[in-house]
This record gives structure tokens, sequence and C-alpha cells, in this order.
């Protein structure tokens, strides 16, 4: 067994995430499927080895929302960091990060309701609905609502132009 780095000393493990608004500025929020409480969030993931962060979005997008029929409408200014609590970061990512830095993206959907499909090949979510955005942080899990706070404030006086 591989001995774990002292939590302080971890990397963040780069990411995105994606506030995806239809064209009643709702936001797209999916129900975590491997979660015991009630956690919501937006699609968020990974950023692979070569590939850049808009690439990232609209893979992740596809990946776990079956479509990827969205246009990114604005990118966040900086990389937003969040901190896994200590026994969470042990388990997840083979615990070689502390947490996550993403790069957020603002899209629009383009598609019908009906190109929503949550089965997909790595299934992250089993329930989805459009929720106004000043109530998405309160649906995330604890640690991760001052992310959340940060994006809607940034992306918020976009979305009546986007």
């Amino acid at each position: 067994m591989t001995k774990l780095q002292p939590y302080e000393k971890r990397p963040y493990r780069p990411g995105v995430g994606m506030l995806l608004v239809n064209d009643g500025d709702l936001v797209f929020v999916g129900r975590r499927i491997d979660q015991r409480a009630e956690a919501w969030q937006m699609p968020q993931g990974g950023i692979d080895e070569g590939e850049d962060a808009r690439t990232a979005a609209m893979r992740e997008l596809e990946e776990e929302i079956g479509t990827a029929k969205a246009e990114i409408v604005a990118e966040s200014r900086d990389w937003i960091y969040y901190d896994l609590p200590p026994d969470i970061a042990d388990k997840v990512w083979k615990g070689q990060y502390r947490g996550q830095k993403q790069k957020w993206f603002l899209l629009r959907f383009r598609g019908q309701d009906s190109d929503i499909r949550l089965d997909t090949k790595h299934q992250e979510f089993d329930a989805w609905r459009w929720v106004p955005l000043d109530q998405v942080p309160a649906l995330i899990v604890p640690f991760k609502q001052v992310l959340y706070r940060k994006v809607v404030q940034e992306f918020a006086p976009l979305l009546a132009r986007a």
C-alpha cells in the first residue's frame, strides 16, 4: 500500500465545472448517485492529460448528462479552489489530492429536456432538475458551498445577457 502524502502537501486536481442554464435562466443540477445524503451539484469533472479546459468542459458535460448541446458563454476569470475534508481526501482519487482547482464555464443549453440522459457509461446522477441560480449553493455538499457561491457571484450578472 502506498503511503499518502500529508494532506497539506497534496496538490489540487485540475478540473472543470459547468453552470448550464436553459432559456429561462434556470440552472441544471443533478443528484449524485454515490451519496447517502441528498446531494445535488452542477456537472463537473477532471481535465485529462493534454486536454484544455474548454474541451474538458464539453466532454464532461456529455459524459455526465448525455448531451453536449450547449454553447460556452463565459469562462471564470481564475481557477476556483476547494478542499476536500481530510477523511474524504484520503479515499477519493487514491488520496493523491487535497481538493480541486476548477475552471468554471457558463453554458447556454441549446437542446431539449429530452436530450438529457443520465444513463451514461459512468453514471453520476440519478435525477436532475432546473433550479433558480440563487438556490444552487444550498443544494451542494457543505464543503463545496463557498466554491458554488463564488461561481454564482461571478456568472449571475451575465445570465440576463447570456
